[in-house]
């Protein structure tokens, strides 16, 4: 059975740029080894070569945790945020609801690389709804609202907690009514 927060390979091709762009923003908060931080880079390239036609689904779905692993070797914790941020990317190729998720850490990455200044996660996520194309804001209104669904990225878990579970909620919020 095909979820809800899937979506057409149409629909994750253009979510996957937005996802990226956010990813992109907080990726200077990436510091570890020259391995780690080439995997990044690597997911970095082939979410922009999905989001562009440029590969297959099934071939990113394969790569997709590679960015999630190389997390661990972060200095800290706002990079471990970022690298978060691009795996959560990389993995709207096999699910689109995770674009919530890559922007959901940048703005955690933020936080923690900022955690006297609040207010500039709010600008982010202001950035992040802002940065939307409406083709983009017609694909995540398809996405159910966090916590709706009972499996998947959107469920009741790590996404829907603390500066995770605001983020994507104020995003969903501003767009409005979402239908999944």
């Amino acid at each position: 059975m095909v979820s809800n927060q899937t979506l057409s390979d149409s629909d994750r091709r253009v979510l996957a740029r937005w996802a990226l762009s956010c990813a992109e923003r907080v990726l200077p908060l990436f510091d570890a080894d020259d391995v780690a931080r080439d995997e990044i880079l690597d997911a970095v390239a082939r979410t922009r070569a999905y989001s562009a036609g440029d590969s297959s689904a099934g071939q990113e779905i394969r790569k997709r945790l590679v960015a999630l692993k190389a997390a661990r070797a972060a200095t800290t914790s706002a990079g471990v945020a970022a690298a978060r941020a691009v795996g959560q990317a990389a993995a709207v190729a096999h699910m689109a609801a995770h674009a919530l998720g890559a922007a959901a850490y940048a703005a955690k990455a933020i936080s923690l690389a900022h955690p006297e200044q609040p207010e500039l996660v709010q600008e982010e996520v202001r950035w992040q709804v802002a940065d939307l194309s409406e083709r983009e804001r017609e694909a995540l209104r398809l996405l159910p609202p966090l916590g709706a669904d009972p499996s998947g990225p959107l469920a009741a878990g790590l996404l829907s907690r603390g500066v995770l579970g605001s983020t994507i909620r104020q995003i969903q919020a501003q767009l409005g009514e979402t239908v999944g």
